[in-house]
């Protein structure tokens, strides 16, 4: 079977045994945001196995892309070395929410590795935990696995964990010896190459808490993971992963793009730039953009990783969208993400690796100087400094620089580089924020394991009488909220909109029958959990109580206006820019709104303005805006718009406007785009290496924007006595005169500059026997300082000479040294740069001639009055 006949035969298997086939999820899971990347086939079920969401079907089945490139699961190292890790890869996995468990979940793997894909029985392995009594009975009773090969190990090896919270559990693990004689089982969970792991059947039972404790789940599940490249190694007789046909075609396009053999060192680099291209080409199709932090970070360090290996087989351009037909060719079948993002896939890379390039040959120039220097010391490790700066001038990740010295045969002072790099703290701070998401859900699973729920009723109403649930101050559950207090309140239904999709939550107010509640905020930190979140402006508020919860109308009102013109955008930026552009963030507010796009170059202004006549002109054909509900799994195809930072659950909402902008959105919006009155772009900007923004404004918000517009023409007008449509003439003739005298006054400038030097030949003085002009010429910028030095300098046949200027409030500085002088000894750039600190400042040069600057522009006197003793001193 070739891999996607085996892809198949999983999802045909389970779809016999009860399973819906879903489609993966992306390889960004804003539904945890503790994670950078899904990194496991369970982890978009996370909610489910918390009991925070409800899942449509009982048993389900997929193939999940998953990427292991940071943190507790990194394989990086491991990549192209052996053959079998990898940043990208596929999970095939099936589950069951609250269905079935043990039993069906051993039965069933033993039926489809042995009976269906012919796997033989006496090179199969099971591990249990070291306490799972009933996985190992039940081994041993629904299997024929052969006696003895049903082996105990600890929390290590069998106990299933995401990451430091979350879901949980014992697990059983298939393993198959591939030895030559079948001799492999001392082997097992032993690291072994030769005897791997094939299965993962996960039986979660319990949440791991943000203290460590565990904590049974209300329900028990199944998660099972199957590593789709090692099986399919196995199933095709393949040692190594890289031989098969996941692999080889992307291998053999290397080999004919470089007109090198699959070998040695070449071959090392042909994996990892095989692999790395896949993780590269899934996450940009799924919006994620190469940058400098979070996410984006890695990414361009996975990137920056493959263009070394590439220089290796002897790429010295950009190369890897030359694999991505290749990929798409293997994979777009069952990912056609990769078909419809492909021009964003190779757009990307190469910007990248355009960029990269550019600084990637100085950058190995300055790693060799350092390595004939560590060579010339007899030193073992590379230094953290070095390593900082390459990051720092060059772009050099530290894992890059690790992984060149480490071909040499040297270590890297990571620690040292840490100390060096100031530009990590602002990461480190985001990574914290982990930690607070967990004793965040540590709070929902609490309210969750008691059944705390809210019901969002927002859509139909924005005012109802409902009742307060729970209450939530200073980290604990209250009774009671007093006068003056902060705090959360929960209630059984709500009409207050949480925070989602870009749409800020809303405000307003709770009235019960001892005080009011100022709502400043709405939050959804779960699925099902609606946090109100303010304070008792008067009386108190008690749990129990029955209360008035009303919405801001106006500011909901506003907000929905912004919400629908945020989708109006989004379409007329495909019909008029690019139709391949991807969201890649927004912000929905009262006022405003923020639509960030992937895109290579500047909205034009042409584009600009079409983009506002074409959303204005569906605004006056006022269209309805409907919403409806679909399978999120009938979605990919149906030309409906789906954003990869937005969480989905197994029932999607469509809001579809007039039939040409359909998205899939959980926000609020007008009944008809009429109510948006009108539209304006207030700004284009870049924020990013191939990321767009677009701010914008509807109804009142752009009504002011033209009524500021409005008054800056009126007074324009009456300010040259024009009408309005001749302002661009006479602003331009102005422009054009300015400029006249801007080169007239400099012509100026520049002659009394070159008849001021003049005047300065007669004042020199002789130190130890040489001559010296040294002189504060008041205010000259720096180019004409340099006029003036010229001046002189071809006038004084042997002598030194310093000037200094103020500009700006700055200090400026020039000094020449003519070539006899310098023989003995004098230098320009060392005697500038002396000069220059005493202003605060640095610089210096060739020996015959610099510049240099300084902060204290008042200092400059004092500093060209120290030029005749260093020179002196210079000379002995």
């Amino acid at each position: 079977m070739n891999s996607n006949e085996i892809r198949q035969s999983f999802f045909d298997f389970f779809k016999g045994k009860g399973h819906e086939i879903v489609p993966s999820s992306p390889v960004v899971l804003p539904a945890d945001p503790t994670l950078l990347f899904t990194n496991a086939g369970m982890n978009p079920f996370k909610e489910i196995f918390l009991g925070t969401r409800e899942s449509a079907y009982r048993r389900v089945a997929n193939t999940q892309k998953c990427i292991r490139v940071s943190g507790k699961h990194n394989d990086l190292e491991e990549v192209g070395i052996d053959t079998y890790h990898h940043t990208f890869f596929e999970m095939l996995g099936n589950w069951s929410f609250g269905d079935y468990y043990k039993t069906e979940a051993i039965e069933w793997a033993w039926e489809l590795l042995t009976g269906v894909w012919g796997l033989p029985k006496e090179r199969l392995w099971a591990t249990v935990y070291q306490d799972d009594n009933e996985a190992e009975k039940l081994w041993n009773e629904l299997t024929d696995i052969p006696k003895g090969h049903v082996l105990r190990f600890d929390e290590k090896d069998n106990f299933w964990e995401m990451g430091e919270t979350g879901p949980c559990g014992p697990c059983s693990e298939i393993h198959i010896d591939l030895t030559e004689d079948g001799t492999g089982g001392p082997l097992v969970n032993a690291g072994s190459p030769q005897v791997i792991e094939l299965w993962n059947l996960v039986f979660i039972q319990y949440n791991r808490r943000g203290d460590g404790t565990l904590e049974e789940l209300p329900s028990k599940h199944v998660d099972t993971g199957m590593g789709f490249e090692r099986v399919v190694a196995v199933l095709q007789g393949k040692k190594s992963n890289y031989d098969t046909d996941v692999f080889q075609p992307l291998i053999e396009k290397l080999q004919h793009l470089t007109g090198r053999p699959y070998e040695g060192d070449d071959a090392v680099a042909m994996r990892v730039v095989s692999d790395h291209v896949r993780t590269l080409a899934f996450a940009i199709g799924d919006g994620v953009m190469p940058a400098n932090d979070g996410r984006g970070y890695v990414l361009r360090r996975l990137l920056r990783r493959a263009v070394r290996f590439g220089r290796k087989l002897g790429f010295d351009g950009p190369f890897m969208g030359e694999l991505i037909p290749v990929l798409e060719t293997g994979m777009g079948a069952f990912f056609p993400e990769l078909p419809s993002h492909r021009d964003a896939v190779t757009r990307a890379l190469r910007a990248e690796e355009q960029s990269f390039a550019a600084t990637l040959d100085r950058g190995i120039d300055r790693f060799d100087e350092a390595v004939t220097a560590l060579k010339a010391s007899d030193g073992t490790v590379f230094t953290g400094d070095e390593a900082f700066k390459l990051y720092d001038t060059y772009g050099f990740p530290m894992d890059l620089t690790r992984l060149m010295a480490a071909e040499l045969g040297y270590g890297l002072d990571e620690a040292e580089f840490e100390t060096r790099m100031s530009e990590q703290r602002e990461r480190a701070r985001g990574a914290r924020k982990g930690e607070l998401l967990a004793a965040e859900m540590d709070l929902v699973a609490d309210l969750v394991s008691r059944g705390v729920r809210s019901t969002f009723i927002g859509y139909e109403c924005t005012r109802t009488e409902t009742k307060v649930i729970d209450l939530l101050a200073g980290g604990e559950e209250r009774d009671a909220l007093a006068e003056n207090e902060e705090g959360v309140v929960l209630l059984k239904e709500t009409p207050f909109y949480a925070e989602s999709g870009g749409q800020i939550g809303d405000e307003g107010v709770l009235t019960g029958p001892g005080g009011r509640f100022e709502v400043w905020d709405t939050q959804r930190p779960a699925e099902g959990l609606i946090l109100h979140i303010g304070k008792v402006v008067s009386g108190t508020l008690a749990k129990g109580e029955t209360v008035q919860a009303e919405i801001d109308h106006a500011r909901r009102e506003r907000l929905a206006r912004h919400h629908s013109a945020t989708h109006l955008l989004n379409a007329a930026l495909r019909e008029v820019v690019d139709s391949g552009i991807k969201q890649a963030g927004s912000l929905v507010a009262p006022d405003r709104l923020r639509f960030d796009f992937t895109h290579y170059e500047p909205v034009t202004p042409a584009q600009i303005e079409e983009l506002e006549e074409r959303v204005n002109r569906w605004i006056v054909g006022n269209d309805a805006v409907t919403t409806y509900e679909m399978a999120l799994k009938d979605v990919p195809g149906s030309g409906i718009v789906a954003v990869f930072d937005e969480k989905y659950g197994d029932v999607v909402r469509v809001v579809d406007v007039g039939g040409f902008s359909k998205e899939l959105c959980g926000g609020i919006h007008v009944s008809a785009i009429g109510e948006l009155g009108s539209f304006r772009i207030t700004m284009e900007t870049s924020v990013a290496a191939g990321i767009r923004r677009i701010e914008a404004v509807c109804g009142m918000s752009a009504f002011a924007v033209n009524q500021r517009e409005h008054e800056l023409v009126r007074r324009l007008s009456q300010r040259f006595s024009i009408g309005p449509e001749e302002i661009l003439g006479r602003v331009d003739a102005l422009i054009r005169q300015n400029k006249q005298l801007d080169k007239e006054l400099r012509q100026v400038a520049q002659t009394a500059a070159v008849d001021q030097a003049g005047n300065l030949l007669d004042r020199g003085v002789h130190v130890s026997g040489i001559s010296v002009i040294a002189a504060d010429v008041g205010e000259q910028p720096m180019d004409l300082l340099r006029t003036m030095m010229d001046e002189l300098r071809d006038k004084v046949t042997s002598g030194v000479i310093v000037l200094g200027s103020r500009a700006g409030g700055k200090a400026c500085f020039v000094a020449s040294v003519t070539e006899d002088l310098v023989k003995k000894g004098m230098h320009a750039g060392k005697l500038v740069g002396a000069v220059a600190r005493i202003t605060g400042g640095g610089g210096g040069g060739q020996p015959a001639k610099a510049q240099a600057g300084g902060k204290d522009g008042t200092k400059v006197e004092e500093a060209i009055g120290q030029v005749e003793p260093l020179v002196a001193e210079m000379l002995g």
